[in-house]
């Protein structure tokens, strides 16, 4: 088993305890450079909130622009009045960047 099919079968199994969830889901994309996050609602099927470290110019590891992008997502979905939120982590397993982003959020006021 690779570690694409890995991380496929691990996204199937989060989503699939996700599917009758209220709460928007805060759904976490990495890649080779940089991190992503979306505020998505299910039943609307539209992205609530969105932040990125793309424009992030500083000198900073990619951990800690993780959690900035973390207290990001909190501080917009605040603003919008969500503080609960599911967290999905698209089959990535929970540590590093996705693991510093969860704690950004949590941090910024988001529950999950």
């Amino acid at each position: 088993m690779n570690k694409s099919s890995s991380r496929a079968r691990r996204h199937a199994k989060i989503r699939a305890r996700m599917r009758n969830n209220d709460k928007p889901r805060l759904i976490v994309f990495k890649s080779v450079k940089y991190n992503y996050v979306q505020l998505f609602d299910d039943k609307t099927g539209k992205v609530i909130a969105a932040s990125s470290d793309i424009k992030d110019n500083s000198k900073a590891n990619k951990v800690d622009k993780a959690k900035n992008v973390g207290t990001d997502i909190a501080k917009k979905a605040l603003e919008k009045n969500i503080t609960e939120v599911a967290f999905d982590r698209n089959g990535y397993k929970y540590h590093g960047r996705v693991k510093s982003l969860a704690d950004g959020a949590r941090e910024g006021g988001l529950k999950f």
